[in-house]
């Protein structure tokens, strides 16, 4: 099923039958056609794009996961920013609601041709919204059916971005705002696979700690537990232009991938098996 409006889908949800819903908001490649005279000729290029990551994480349907996917570029609207644009790491370098920069600093927009005021309102009537009201809804459709929800929200990231943050990252980053998204049982079942693969360098609340999705819908005491993994986009693809899927790359974290969102149920399930769902 799809939210819709006149320029036709926005995002696409897949519904599932297990109580865990996986985000991408950030895998979407397009810019609407009355928009693309304002960008560079290189913001057409949406490189700092998630790249591939439905294709990466092709196992959901298998596990009876919901799926959300945007249709449209982050550089249109970040969906993972939340809607009066406060920074989500004050005192970093920040992209905005309405992005104004690639991640290496420079300008995406030719000169005077940013969004102003009533241009950022109106994408984020457009495009923000209905991934918003989609990723609310089948939430709340998850808990009725379940008594609970878990939301993963999937993104990645080239391994080295000077102006967003110093050296290479660990290969997963995982963010639970804190502690304050998840139950901390599931954050430490998460952290488990990562231990147990050996084979990627993994933190717990570093540089990531989760963006608005994590932070605004994770919520525990509501039975709603959210985490988000920013992953190096080296574990599975070209980090350069074409940025090319590598399928045999990609297939040495798949397992650890999947065996991470197992343990998210699993402890989801484990949390919620007495009849009083108090946590």
């Amino acid at each position: 099923m799809s939210q819709t409006d006149a320029s036709g889908a926005v995002c696409a949800l897949t519904q599932g039958t297990v109580p865990l819903l996986v985000s991408m908001p950030h895998i979407g490649t397009q810019i609407p056609a009355q928009l693309q005279a304002g960008y560079s000729a290189r913001a057409l290029q949406v490189e700092d794009t998630d790249w591939h990551l439905a294709q990466l994480y092709d196992f959901l349907p298998s596990m009876g996961a919901s799926i959300l996917q945007p249709r449209y570029s982050r550089y249109v609207i970040d969906l993972n920013r939340p809607p009066d644009d406060a920074p989500m790491y004050p005192g970093a370098s920040n992209t905005e609601l309405c992005p104004t920069r690639f991640f290496t600093g420079d300008t995406l927009y030719l000169e005077a041709c940013a969004p102003d005021t009533a241009a950022r309102a109106q994408r984020c009537s457009d495009y923000w919204q209905p991934y918003h009201d989609a990723l609310a809804g089948e939430l709340q459709r998850i808990v009725q059916v379940h008594g609970y929800a878990l939301l993963w929200d999937a993104h990645s990231i080239r391994s080295a971005i000077p102006w967003l943050f110093e050296g290479t990252l660990p290969a997963l980053n995982i963010g639970t705002a804190s502690g304050d998204s998840a139950h901390a049982s599931i954050a430490q079942a998460v952290m488990a696979v990562c231990a147990d693969a050996g084979k990627f360098s993994h933190v717990l609340n570093g540089r990531f700690k989760g963006g608005y999705i994590t932070r605004y819908y994770g919520r525990p005491g509501q039975h709603v537990h959210a985490v988000q993994l920013e992953m190096c986009q080296n574990l599975y693809m070209q980090e350069t232009p074409p940025f090319a899927y590598d399928a045999s790359l990609a297939a040495q974290v798949q397992p650890t991938l999947r065996a991470m969102l197992q343990a998210v149920l699993d402890a989801g399930a484990a949390l919620y098996s007495g009849a009083g769902h108090d946590h």
